[in-house]
């Protein structure tokens, strides 16, 4: 029994499950027991004894029993915050050896005894803030000799003493911040005398007093904080003076209100080896001369967040070693920046002047920056709004790699705006209102340039030159910018065979060719999002299809969200054979060709949500799937049908591969006893009784292949038997006249219904006086000649034509005239000159039975090119009269292969 309670400890430690079903403490695999947020007034008894951190914090506890917490041995983590103890039995540590952690903060510790952590040898943290603290008798963190961390934040100590003996020799961080510490006195710190502390917080005093030798009492330290405090410039200059001779490396003194620096604040850091001063908050607004020379060991300064008026040649004096200045909205709106500012300073690495109002860039602004890389001006304005071949010339003898010119109000880039800076590699000059055509000559002399971020400007306009000077680029991202193209042949793209990230989205483009890519080897993504490429994937597209995405035979992410596709074409992604990213989400496919998937056998992520997918079918996505760790095909009209949707169902509930929402967004459309119905809750198995029919459709198949035949002949007998004759004629050494070589008078005779013949003056005579079209038709109310017989007119008529066009309607399918004679003598006619010369136009959808019983026609008796529908949307009309014309101009001679 004893074996079997201790196996349940472990399932439950490794699972995180609680021993007792009403305990809802959770343990994680790391054995940290979570009771914290569930208003316990005891501490549980129920946990497995080998837990090593427990989380009790945001309770009701009013007391921590070291009698209830001595089964738990192996602690080494206790957390209690935030509950209402107020007293702290000394033998809870006694009990708890391993225990190295303790937070007591936010509790109701007004008072901390001496004997209060006698036996907690073993902690290196100690969690004491928001407690209250006021008073603190003798000396309790005397035996804490491994104690690294101290927090005693928030509380309402007026001292910092924390005992009268020297104590806490290893301690590292001491957090003293938002007490009621008035007064530095050199005897409140003496307990510190023999440590070695990395950072002294004092933030959030009402320091008023500081006394001689208060920092020198304390061993070492290497970074004092001094933040939200009324200091001021002479109590500033005062702790810069007692912090002489210490070991203090780094100084923050954030919103202290110094708004002035004179030249003798710093004096006192002379003999210090200080290397980062953190002065941003301060609302500084003067710096006088050579203030900071007494710094010559800084290697970081911060002046974030003041109102720096004026900056001139000796106001970064004796900065010789400082690699990161920060001056980030620190200047002024009225701010004088006087030539050679930063001539000191020949170390800075990274400067930062990000978020100012106006900034003026002279010739000579940023001489002396000899080892500048990085010069962020983003969200700043310059008061140049162009680029010129001079702006940026004073960083001529700069290594400068990474220029940020966000947001800086540009307007336009002349040429050689960038001559000066050949170490370039990253140029961001993005969310701008650059509108211009790109030429080349504007990038020249970026022979290094890596990434260029143009997104989110006005208008930019590419040529095939416009990356000539710039063929290292590996990154371009043109974003949001109105994105044309003033040539694409050769395309701008084709310099750039380094390129791997493309960005080309929500730029509304709609024509481009199909080589555009072509030179792009080495892409791995490609940002296509948002545009409308619809047409170009279209099959009656002029030309066929364009399929820009051959020759990325590298691409592993490409995205095209939102493009309005409704077709996909069956080779639009051969020979991405390492795409791993495919987003076609958020537009109208409705059927994906069965082989459009083929080379995408390394798929990890395929998005097809939102479209008009309603079958998912195991042929098509079996394979892509199989490599499938991300799939988000939600929001699809799903035909929840055996053939459409069982194998897909089945994969939803097997699969290991992450379908988010795969029971709320997968919804059954049809049919309507599904509507409304999870994907995944589909019923297969009905599907699955289908398998012992297999035997009867075998024995049945003689059947049907005799019921097929007897169909074939009823309804294509006409041509078997046409077929079957031009065959004959041929062996037998006889040929049908080619209609092209026979002079006919008109191009096409037009059968309508007498309802229909307002459609036919308006739509088809048109194209008679179309310049170029060269058409004439043959148009009974308009060429029958008057006085001669309708039937043998008509009959003369037809022959004379090259082609003879039904226009489709129910008014032809219920004209008795048309049905009865003109109909049947112009099909009869084709078939005995073996002319295949019929088109149709259907104004209306007419169902394929309905069209065989009235006038014993089928569309499968034509070609597809003969058959035509009138588009319902006045933009596709061009492509109707052109399919038209197609039609009109192909041959009348049967072809039998």
């Amino acid at each position: 029994m004893g074996q079997l309670w201790l196996s349940l400890h472990i399932l439950y430690a490794i699972y995180g499950m609680s021993l007792v079903a009403g305990n809802p403490c959770k343990i994680t695999e790391d054995l940290t027991a979570d009771c914290s947020h569930l208003k316990l007034s005891a501490i549980p008894s129920d946990l497995p004894r080998n837990i090593k951190a427990l989380d009790l914090s945001h309770n009701q506890l009013k007391k921590l029993p070291a009698a209830n917490l001595s089964v738990y041995d192996q602690l080494e983590r206790l957390d209690a915050g935030f509950n209402t103890l107020h007293q702290f039995e000394p033998a809870l540590c006694k009990q708890l050896l391993m225990l190295k952690t303790l937070n007591l903060e936010h509790n109701e510790f007004t008072k901390i005894s001496e004997n209060d952590f006698t036996f907690c040898v073993h902690l290196s943290e100690l969690h004491l803030a928001s407690n209250g603290i006021s008073n603190i008798d003798g000396n309790p963190f005397e035996k804490l000799e491994n104690l690294l961390f101290l927090d005693m934040s928030h509380n309402k100590m007026i001292s910092t003493a924390l005992g009268n003996k020297q104590q806490l020799n290893n301690l590292k961080e001491l957090y003293l911040n938002s007490n009621k510490i008035s007064k530095l006195n050199k005897e409140a710190f003496e307990f510190l005398a023999n440590t070695s502390l990395q950072k002294l917080d004092l933030s959030s005093n009402p320091l008023t007093e500081i006394n001689p030798g208060c920092f020198q009492a304390i061993g070492s330290f290497a970074a004092l904080v001094i933040q939200n405090t009324q200091l001021d410039p002479q109590r500033t200059e005062q702790v810069c003076s007692e912090l002489a001779h210490t070991g203090v490396r780094n100084l923050t003194l954030n919103n202290i209100r110094l708004s002035k620096i004179r030249n003798t604040t710093f004096k006192g850091l002379a003999d210090t080896n200080l290397t980062v001063l953190d002065l941003s908050g301060n609302s500084l607004s003067q710096i006088d001369n050579d203030s900071f020379v007494s710094l010559g060991a800084l290697e970081i300064l911060n002046l974030e967040n003041n109102d720096i008026s004026h900056v001139n040649p000796k106001t970064f004096n004796g900065l010789s070693k400082v690699r990161v200045l920060n001056l980030r909205k620190s200047l002024s709106s009225n701010l004088k920046l006087d030539d050679l500012s930063f001539q000191s300073l020949h170390n800075v690495q990274y400067l930062n002047m990000e978020a100012n109002k106006i900034i003026s860039i002279t010739e000579h602004t940023f001489i002396g920056l000899t080892s500048l890389t990085n010069l962020s001006l983003s969200d700043s304005t310059l008061q140049q709004h162009t680029l010129t071949n001079r702006t940026f010339l004073s960083l001529s003898k700069s290594p400068l790699y990474h220029l940020n010119l966000t947001k800086t109000g540009l307007t336009k880039i002349e040429n050689g705006a960038f001559l000066c800076l050949k170490h370039l590699q990253l140029l961001d000059m993005g969310l701008n209102q650059i509108d211009q055509e790109v030429s080349g000559n504007e990038l020249e002399g970026l022979a290094n340039i890596e990434m260029i971020y143009l997104s989110y400007n006005r208008r930019i306009t590419l040529t095939s030159n416009s990356f000539i000077f710039a063929p290292s680029l590996s990154k371009l991202y043109l974003r949001k910018t109105a994105l044309t193209f003033r040539d694409l042949n050769p395309s701008p793209f084709k310099v750039l065979q380094n390129l791997t990230v493309l960005d080309l989205s929500n730029n509304n483009i709609a024509n481009i060719q199909e080589d555009v890519f072509e030179s792009l080897s080495n892409l791995r993504i490609l940002s296509f999002e948002h545009n409308n490429l619809a047409r170009l994937w279209k099959e009656a597209n002029p030309g066929g299809p364009v399929l820009f995405l051959k020759g990325l035979k590298n691409l592993e992410k490409l995205s095209l969200l939102s493009n309005g596709f409704d077709e996909i074409p069956a080779n639009a992604f051969k020979g991405l054979c390492k795409l791993k990213v495919l987003d076609i989400g958020e537009n109208n496919v409705y059927i994906l060709p069965p082989s459009v998937f083929d080379d995408q056998h390394s798929l990890t992520l395929l998005d097809l949500h939102k479209n008009l997918i309603t079958s998912v079918e195991q042929d098509l996505f079996k394979n892509v799937f199989s490599s499938l760790k991300y799939l988000n095909m939600g929001g699809n009209p799903y035909d929840c049908t055996c053939e459409s949707i069982a194998w897909f169902a089945s994969w939803l509930n097997t699969t290991n591969t992450s379908v988010p929402l795969a029971h709320s967004q997968y919804i059954c459309n049809t049919p309507a006893r599904y509507h409304g119905n999870p994907v995944d809750n589909f019923d297969s198995s009905p599907c699955k009784e289908l398998a012992p029919f297999r035997l009867f459709v075998s024995t049945f198949s003689l059947m049907l292949v005799f019921i097929l035949s007897v169909l074939l002949i009823q309804f294509q007998g006409w041509r078997i038997h046409f077929y079957w004759t031009v065959s004959i004629n041929r062996i037998l050494g006889f040929k049908e006249i080619d209609p092209r070589k026979r002079n006919f008078d008109y191009d096409a005779y037009i059968i309508h219904a007498q309802n229909d013949v307002s459609w036919v003056e308006n739509h088809l005579i048109p194209l008679e006086k179309n310049a170029g079209s060269k058409l004439q038709f043959c148009f009974e109310e308009r060429d029958l000649e008057a006085g001669t017989s309708t039937l043998s007119a008509f009959v003369d008529c037809i022959n004379r034509s090259r082609k003879i066009i039904f226009v489709v309607t129910r008014n032809l399918l219920n004209d008795s005239w048309c049905r009865r004679f003109k109909v049947q003598h112009a099909f009869q006619q084709a078939i005995e000159q073996n002319r295949d010369s019929i088109i149709l136009i259907f104004l209306e959808d007419i169902p394929d039975y309905k069209l065989y019983h009235t006038i014993h026609l089928r569309r499968g008796m034509f070609k597809s090119r003969c058959i035509l529908d009138w588009p319902d949307q006045m933009e596709r009309i061009k492509t109707f009269y052109q399919r038209l014309k197609i039609a009109l101009g192909s041959t009348n001679l049967v072809n039998l292969l």
